[in-house]
Parts: structure tokens; sequence; C-alpha cells
């Protein structure tokens, strides 16, 4: 501790023993550093605020609001984008004297960092521009600022309003010229699918198709044998019935007789007839059948024929001849199923290269279907959304915060930097009165000296001064205090003059 207090005291000595060196310095490196300040122009900062309302309830009813987010990423990034930006310097005085790529590219650079496209809220951001140029004056850099951020509105209107609607336009066109390429290729598939299934029947829609249909024809088979079956037995059934029934009942001579009962059933018919009923229903050929059997039993039996016949006989005489006829129209029925399965299982077994090509067509013609459809409706929402563009678009962009002209500059913060001037200054004085006292070399303690020579030092002589010399000491500090109020005063006045002119309309 005592060693760096030590430090402390020999460092203030050699910067008091030297203070002329760092006043001077110091007003050196002030008025250089105040002179720069004052060469540096104002740069003057207008900004506007615009509400971007990317999901209004039209557009959310029909199903096309698109992402508030990337809507508003969007619009930073095109409205900064170097083409935008050269619009805005031809627009407005940025553009005065310059000739060629090079300055406008130079330019525009420059303008790209002054310029700042921030969002506040989700669809809430500020446009800030910042002009500051030396062969303007600062009323001039204030409307020139108000002048950019008004072209980048009016930009922002152009090309988020009036080039959606042309962007919408022109992706529609692409969209009708894809639609009439898939329509004529959808034609052309279609074409041949119709040719193919024409000449291969069995094969339409693929060998999926051909399968399905396979084992519909098991399923419709098996389900015949089964009806086949139940019907045969039911038939077996009324005939072990029939044989074990007696054609006539014992008694005398009934006033029914055969011709009786061949009357009655050929009213029967009649009757089945009249009500529209054709010679193929179950139960025409049934009493047709029992017609035909009491036809033959009146021919050779006599009126004077014992006994009296049996109606139970005759009813199931009747029901045996439907059974018989139900049996017979399933065999013919299983017949049929069974030759269209053994179609359907040879044309999957002798034209796999056919079934190949039937699964291709169907597949490319499916493909370009849905496709085709697919495209409709995108051409579709896409002239939906452009109408509804057109409608509301002037509720997209909402200004919210027109430009002016600012009334103050925004940079350089003169006050911080005459006083970081300042301090610069000072610490330079110091620093050369230090640098010096190294340079020089010399001793300010009797500690100091012992440490560099390791040898005890006996004692010290302290300074005697005249009274002129004290007079004249006491003159050169008078001098050096007004040295320093000196500087001290004039940053002051320029620290006032900056004040000042802050404070003063543009």
């Amino acid at each position: 501790m005592t060693e760096i207090f030590e430090e402390l005291r020999a460092a203030l000595w050699s910067v008091w023993h030297r203070r002329w060196l760092a006043i001077a310095t110091a007003w050196g490196v002030c008025l250089l550093g105040w002179l720069v300040i004052a060469l540096v122009p104002n740069a003057y900062e207008s900004k506007a605020r615009v509400y971007v309302d990317v999901q209004d309830v039209l557009s959310r009813q029909l199903g096309i609001a698109g992402d508030g987010k990337e809507e508003i990423m969007r619009v930073r990034q095109t409205l900064s984008s170097a083409k935008n930006l050269e619009k805005v310097i031809r627009a407005t005085r940025l553009g005065e004297g310059l000739e060629g790529r090079g300055a406008y590219d130079a330019a525009i650079a420059e303008l790209e960092k002054k310029v700042k496209v921030t969002s506040e809220q989700d669809n809430l951001f500020e446009i800030t521009a910042e002009v500051g140029r030396r062969n303007f004056s600062d009323a001039e850099n204030a409307v020139l600022a108000r002048d950019v951020v008004q072209k980048l509105l009016d930009i922002l209107r152009e090309e988020h309003i009036v080039g959606n609607r042309a962007g919408i336009s022109s992706a529609i066109g692409d969209l009708d010229r894809q639609l009439e390429e898939r329509k004529r290729e959808l034609e052309q598939a279609e074409q041949r699918r119709l040719t193919f299934e024409a000449q291969y029947p069995d094969l339409v829609g693929g060998s999926e198709s051909l399968s399905s249909k396979v084992q519909q024809a098991r399923a419709d088979l098996r389900n015949v044998d089964a009806d086949l079956a139940a019907a045969e037995s039911a038939l077996a059934a009324i005939s072990g019935q029939l044989s074990s029934t007696p054609r006539t009942l014992a008694g005398g001579k009934d006033a029914v007789g055969p011709r009786a009962a061949l009357m009655q059933a050929q009213t029967q018919l009649a009757e089945l007839r009249a009500r529209g009923l054709t010679d193929n229903h179950p139960d025409v050929i049934s009493t047709a059948r029992q017609v035909q059997l009491l036809t033959k039993q009146a021919a050779t039996a006599g009126e004077d024929a014992g006994g009296t016949p049996n109606p139970a006989w005759a009813s199931l005489v009747a029901i045996k001849s439907e059974r018989q006829a139900t049996v017979e129209a399933l065999q013919a029925r299983r017949a049929a199923l069974q030759s269209n399965f053994a179609a359907l299982m040879a044309s999957q077994a002798s034209e796999p290269t056919v079934a190949a090509e039937a699964n291709r067509i169907s597949r490319d013609y499916d493909v370009l279907r849905q496709n085709y459809e697919k495209l409709l409706q995108d051409r579709e929402a896409l002239r939906t959304r452009g109408e509804v563009e057109d409608k509301a678009s002037q509720f997209r962009f909402d200004i919210i915060q027109q430009p002016t002209v600012p009334q103050k500059p925004a940079a350089p913060n003169r006050p911080l930097l005459l006083f970081g001037v300042l301090v610069v200054g000072l610490g330079a004085g110091v620093a050369s009165a230090l640098g010096m006292a190294q340079l020089r070399g010399g001793f300010a303690t009797q500690q100091r000296l012992e440490r560099a020579f390791d040898l005890p030092v006996i004692g010290s002589i302290s300074l005697t001064m005249s009274d002129a010399a004290r007079a004249n000491e006491q003159r050169r500090l008078k001098q050096f205090a007004g040295a320093c109020a000196a500087l001290a005063a004039m940053f002051v006045i320029l620290l006032a003059i900056e004040l000042v002119a802050i404070s003063t309309v543009a």
C-alpha cells in the first residue's frame, strides 16, 4: 500500500512539475477534436409507423389469409431492397449530381445503412430514415429525411397493393397455360384408356380391378352353391312327402274331379297373367305345369273313376314344380358364374403383360386427373384472392404516423462529444507529462532514489526560494490557472452554442 501511495505521489509530482506541457497538450487535443466535431454535419431522422392488416375477415372466411409474420418479413425485406432504394434516390435530392452506375451503387450502399424497417409488434412496423449530407443545410437535410420516408411509403403502396394484383394475374395466366397442357395430356390418356377397355373389357381398371372381379365371382359362386344346395334339399323333402301322399281319397264319387281341378288351375293361370306376370315368372311356370299335369290326368281318368281326388296331393305337386324350377334356375346361374369365373382366371393367368399395361394406363390417368383438379382448385383460389384484394386492399396498409420534418438533429450528440474530447484532451496532457518524466529521468522521492542505487540516503535539502522567485512562481501559477479556466470556459461556450442550436427549429 505504501509503495502504491509513493508511486501516486511521484506521478502527481511529475505531472505538476511539467504542468505547462500537460495544459498545452490538452489545449491542442481539445481544439483539434472540437474542430473535427464542428465539421461533422447534423443528421436528421424522420419516421413513419405502418399497420399491416394481414388477417382481414373476408380472407379468413375464404381460407386464403396468409401468415402475419411472413407478410411482415416480406415487407421488411422488399422495402429496403436495392431496387427500391434506387427509386428513392432518383425521386429525391439524393440523386442530384450522380452519374454512372458506380455513383448510384455507392449512394444505395450509403442509404441502406441509414434506412431501417423495424417491427414493433406482430403487424406494426416502423420506417426510419436518417439523412446528413455535407452539401446540404440543416433545413434541407430535415426535409430530405421526410421525403425519403414518404417515398418509401409510396413504394409500399405501389409494390404491395398494385404489385400483388399484377403478381396474382401473372400467376393465374401461368396456371391457365399449365391447365391447357394438363387437359391435352388428360384427353390423350383418356383416349388410350377407352381404346384399351374396348379391346380388353375384362381388364378395365387394371389387374387390381381384375382381382376384385375374380374375388367377387368366387364369392357369387359360393353363394349360388349354397342356395342350390338348399333348393335341392327342399326339393328332395317335397318329393319324399309327395311320394307318401295318395292321389285320391277313399269314398264315393265327388263333384270335384280332374276336369274341375283342371278348370280351377286354368282359372288361376289366367288370373296370374292378367296381373301382368310373364311366362318366366316362377308362379306362372308352376301353375302352367300344374295345368299340364291336370290335363293329362283329366285325359286318362274317366268321369266314373273311383275315389275322390286328394287336394293335398295336388298342392304338393304344385310346390314340387315350383321348387324344381328354382333348382333349375340356380343351376343355370351356377353354370354362368362358373363360365365367367373360368374366363377371369384365364385372363389373369394368360395375360400378365396386358394386365400390367392396364395398371399403367389406369395409374397414369388417375395421376393426370388429380393434377388437373389440383391446378384447377389453385387457379380458382388465386382468382378469388385477387378479387378479395382488389376490394379490400385499401385496408391492408394503414399509416398510423405520417412522416414529418424533424425539428432537431438525431446525430451526432455534440454535447457528449464535446465533453468526451475534453476528457481525452486532459488525459492526453497527463500522459504527455508522465511520458516526458520517464524520458528525462529524475527521482521524485527519497525512497525511489534508495531503490534505484540500493544505497542509503542520508538526507534531503528543501528548496529555498527568494522573494522574487516566489513572486514569479505565483505569477506562473496564476497563468496556469488562467489557462485551465480558459479551457473550461471554451468547453462551456461551445456546449452552450450546441444547446442553443439544438433548441432552434431547423
